[in-house]
């Protein structure tokens, strides 16, 4: 991998790293594309005259550089493998870009072409794993920032956030797949620096709080998501009791920071609820009450309303209310928060404990996490190295077809992989169909609990948009994302962890947020090819 110009380590390294200065909340550094995104896309370009910035690029730079965020240049460079310029002039073209942008503390270039199968050029993650380790951090804590899908593809696989800003030559495939979309490059930077400052409190606390209830109701995804929002009140409170429903509560006993859990089914929140009870409604109210909460945050997804249940903790006494809002809220909040649409489920919630006052410690990655003390799944697990593929979803509309599945699971036994094929309890006729194929069936012979460390022994994960998913992400294992785009994928893609997405984001069902298909043939899924498969799997876990 050619490395034209020194990288500079003399400012805004992260706490641990030799540089001096404090951990930032979510973002050390941005990576940026080259043409298209930085400068005008001129093909093959060799000549400085030919450099011309995209407009907005130098203050916006310069506005991430006052921030203390570090910048790298990742880009496909082609051109020297096919003899258009030589290394000497792309130099030139280099040191052009700085005169009129600013200095940049890495130049990450792949110089090889698609024929090479080299390793750092995007699509795949080589180059953003090179400008991370070269500026001290992680991929996870980068932002890439480019114009095409290859862009966001290697910040996917690395594990490092991405935003899109398309140009003319953007296809709208690439768009309707982007985790994120930015108008242009200052507006990248705009949302950038919106979403790190979102995760800070604006008054942070004077001593601790004392017993703090928080909720969030829903399935184990959703409770898994929050996981960093909690651990950020935890750490300013004596005492965290979580409000939960019953499909969430096996998620609820996974994470940090909870001291209490109160199981309680919300019937709106529930996507099949029953009709509201009223002596249900006063025994939770109650039972709230004898919580003795000082404060409460309640957490909720982006469809959903606090309102509700800020009512009842209204009448179980409870002093502040803190909630994300849209809705006029009358007296029921004392914080009301707004966040805007597209934001990742868990920077949603750790925005919200922030805006009530609560930051995770500087030590606490703003990643998703379990408890250290997870028991061993009860099934022995086979010697060496697995792929897990958990055919099922809490949601049919985002399952893949039983039978595509099974195609898949044959597909990378082929290729030398040994698959396991995961399910719950009542998906042990679907996990004995899928692993029929050429896997192991565990269908049903773990809890949420026994998945985790099945889930954490494996290489890759290949998963739908569903709890799992989220489950790998909690224990740092890469994800082949299997993802239906009912919800939208830059709010609920697996978390900071190595993904690869498939499947068509275009499709009808696209923000329908539907549980069952709508579409016939289930056409977002149902045409995955499982080459595709087997080829996002070696991107993730190459060799």
């Amino acid at each position: 991998m050619a490395r034209p110009r020194r990288t500079r380590r003399g400012r805004g390294h992260r706490a641990g790293t030799g540089g001096g200065t404090v951990l930032r909340p979510l973002y050390d550094a941005v990576l940026l594309d080259r043409d298209g995104t930085l400068i005008e896309d001129v093909p093959y370009n060799g000549d400085p005259e030919k450099v011309r910035p995209v407009p907005g690029a130098r203050e916006a730079l310069d506005r991430l550089r006052a921030a203390g965020f570090r910048l790298a240049v990742v880009t496909n460079q082609s051109g020297l493998a096919r003899g258009y310029f030589t290394e000497r002039q792309m130099h030139a073209v280099h040191a052009r870009i700085e005169e009129l942008l600013g200095p940049f503390d890495h130049w990450a270039v792949c110089p090889h072409d698609d024929t090479d199968g080299c390793a750092c050029r995007k699509p795949a993650p080589g180059l953003v794993h090179e400008a991370a380790r070269a500026l001290g951090t992680a991929p996870r804590r980068c932002v890439l920032v480019g114009d095409i899908g290859r862009d966001m593809a290697a910040a996917l696989a690395a594990g490092a956030a991405g935003i899109l800003v398309p140009t003319p030559v953007t296809r709208p495939e690439e768009v309707a797949e982007a985790p994120a979309v930015a108008r242009d490059l200052p507006g990248a930077v705009t949302e950038i620096l919106r979403r790190d400052r979102a995760v800070r409190p604006v008054v942070p606390r004077t001593g601790r709080a004392g017993t703090v209830l928080v909720a969030r109701s829903d399935s184990a995804g959703d409770v898994l998501v929050t996981g960093p929002g909690i651990r950020a009140v935890a750490a300013g409170a004596e005492r965290v009791v979580l409000l939960c429903g019953p499909r969430g509560r096996a998620a609820a006993e996974l994470l940090p920071g909870v001291d209490e859990i109160i199981e309680w089914p919300l019937p709106w929140i529930d996507g099949s609820p029953g009709p509201v009870d009223p002596d249900d409604m006063r025994r939770l109210t109650s039972r709230l009450a004898a919580v003795g909460a000082d404060e409460a945050v309640a957490f909720t997804s982006f469809h959903q309303s606090p309102l509700p249940l800020a009512l009842l903790l209204r009448m179980a006494g409870v002093p502040r209310i803190s909630a994300i809002s849209d809705d006029y809220p009358g007296s029921l909040l004392d914080v009301r928060h707004r966040v805007p649409d597209g934001v990742p489920e868990p920077e949603r919630a750790l925005s919200l404990a922030a805006a009530a006052g609560y930051a995770l410690p500087a030590a606490d990655e703003p990643v998703l996490r379990l408890r250290p003390d997870l028991p061993a799944p009860a099934v022995d697990l086979p010697a060496g190295d697995y792929l897990v593929v958990h055919p099922g979803s809490s949601a049919p509309a985002r399952a893949c077809p039983p039978e595509l599945c099974a195609e898949i699971v044959a597909a990378l036994a082929a290729d030398g992989h040994r698959v396991l094929v995961t399910g719950g309890p009542g998906e042990r006729a679907l996990t004995a169909r899928v692993a029929a194929a050429g896997g192991a069936d565990l269908g049903g012979a773990a809890d949420l609990a026994g998945l985790a460390r099945i889930l954490a022994g494996a290489r890759c994960v290949v998963v739908g948009n569903t709890g799992p998913a989220h489950l790998a992400a909690a224990v740092g294992t890469p994800v082949v994302s299997l993802f239906a785009p009912t919800v939208p994928f830059g709010q609920w893609a697996p978390y900071r962890v190595p993904t690869v997405r498939l499947g068509d984001a275009g499709a009808a069902c696209r923000d329908t947020r539907a549980a069952v298909c709508p579409v016939a043939g289930h056409p977002c899924l149902g045409n995955l090819d499982p080459a595709g498969v087997v080829a996002a799997v070696r991107r993730l876990v190459p060799g």
